[in-house]
């Protein structure tokens, strides 16, 4: 596989709150190869934002992908990793180091800011993920 496109959400209600994150993966048809979410425990809207991107970026390495298109509804966190914006809180900039040393596995990466709208199927893994972890 050489080229995988990442659609990553997190969320934490109350922020800080019970957080989850959720990453949709496809191939470059637009098919979905996978679909992972996870729980977070208490954390907030930021930290849950870098934590779906880890995560897709993490199976993504696994797939041997070398070009990896990720998009994120987080304008924040992708003008800090297209190095416009600086990390000035500590437990972000921890974060934004593993998302580096990630993307070091690929020939290429991009990251692209969308409007939450285009980001429904990721998002609502990491409703369903927070749900499964605050009702069962």
């Amino acid at each position: 596989m050489t080229k995988l496109i990442i659609y990553s959400d997190g969320g934490a209600r109350g922020n800080p709150g019970p957080g989850g994150a959720g990453a949709v993966i496809y191939d470059v048809h637009h098919k979905i190869i996978q679909e992972c979410s996870r729980f977070l425990g208490h954390t907030t809207n930021n930290k849950a934002e870098y934590e779906s991107l880890i995560l897709g970026l993490e199976k993504a390495k696994k797939m041997k992908a070398s070009i990896v298109d990720c998009y994120l509804d987080s304008k924040l966190i992708v003008e800090q990793l297209n190095r416009r914006y600086k990390v000035k809180n500590q437990e972000l900039g921890i974060l934004f180091l593993k998302v580096w040393n990630l993307s070091q596995s690929f020939k290429q990466i991009n990251f692209y800011h969308i409007p939450r709208e285009k980001n429904k199927k990721a998002d609502s893994l990491v409703n369903q993920v927070i749900d499964q972890n605050l009702f069962s």
